[in-house]
């Protein structure tokens, strides 16, 4: 069968080989194993099932209630989102995902937490902290079945009439391991199909489909139920080969604080992104603003 994941690291552990074309390399910092794979021809991407580009997976421990400005993970993860994004012009953050549904909820929830600039103008971008911020528009714009649209329609729409330089989507994804959920940041200069977390994918938003660079940033919050079990049948020594039921393809499974998850790994990411976005303000700064 098909190991489902959304993380090119989990992509390259399953041909458990060094791939041509593949570069990667790895280093500690700041309590995160951080991986930047990088798939260079159009062979690798096909064997690893991702598009050629950079992908960087940023692991931790779990995140935990305390969680504040002075996490240096958010300053490091946010330096690893600025590399990959152009230096001026007006930038779209899009938080990807239905809101009402827990494990899908991490894009809007991340993007509340994003802050909004464009607005502030005249008199207003005066004001202490406001003056020289960077111009950020900030959309969660819903799922297809809420709106009618697809949210590709909605971001070329924005795309086409206020300029914007870049595209951030934020998306849930799926992992192939339970204990990567909410603990693993995977951040890609190749975009994202919105829904892939939850098993309904939509049209790709890349720069060949928007015409601007998209940066993906996403988080597990699933893991396919027929790739779990996979998983644990080969842990447990089992024969992996035996069919999986059809009833389960679509099925997922996440961990019954999923909640709290989400709602940690949002706040992680947006704060990443407005430092990433505002580096002439400190992380205390941006939570006060926030």
């Amino acid at each position: 069968m098909a190991v489902r994941t959304d993380l090119a690291l989990e992509a390259q552990e399953i041909e458990q080989e060094n791939l041509s074309g593949v570069d990667i390399s790895e280093r500690s910092e700041n309590g995160m194993r951080i991986t930047s794979l990088s798939i260079k021809t159009t062979e690798a991407a096909k064997r690893l099932g991702k598009e050629c580009g950079t992908y960087i997976t940023c692991e931790f421990r779990a995140l935990t209630d305390d969680f504040t400005a002075a996490d240096l993970r958010l300053q490091t993860i946010g330096e690893l989102i600025s590399q990959l994004v152009p230096k001026k012009g007006c930038v779209l953050v899009v938080g990807v995902g239905n809101h009402n549904i827990t494990p899908d909820a991490l894009g809007p929830k991340a993007a509340d937490k994003v802050l909004a600039t464009r607005h502030l103008t005249g008199k207003s971008a005066a004001l202490p902290w406001f003056d020289n911020l960077r111009s950020v528009c900030v959309l969660s714009p819903g799922v297809l079945g809420q709106t009618g649209l697809e949210i590709g329609e909605l971001i070329g729409g924005i795309i086409k009439n206020v300029g914007v330089s870049c595209v951030i989507a934020i998306d849930a994804l799926a992992s192939r391991r339970l204990n990567r959920l909410g603990c693993t940041v995977q951040i890609s200069d190749t975009g994202i199909s919105p829904g892939a977390g939850v098993g309904n994918h939509r049209a790709v938003l890349s720069e060949k489909t928007l015409g601007v660079p998209v940066i993906g940033v996403g988080v597990p919050t699933v893991v396919d139920a027929a790739t779990l079990a996979f998983d644990i049948l080969g842990d447990a020594g089992a024969d992996k080969r035996a069919p999986i039921p059809r009833f389960a393809a679509d099925m997922v499974v996440t961990p019954r604080e999923i909640d709290l998850l989400t709602q940690r790994a949002s706040l992680l990411i947006g704060m990443a992104i407005n430092i990433a976005l505002q580096p002439q303000l400190t992380a205390e700064e941006l939570f006060q603003l926030v």
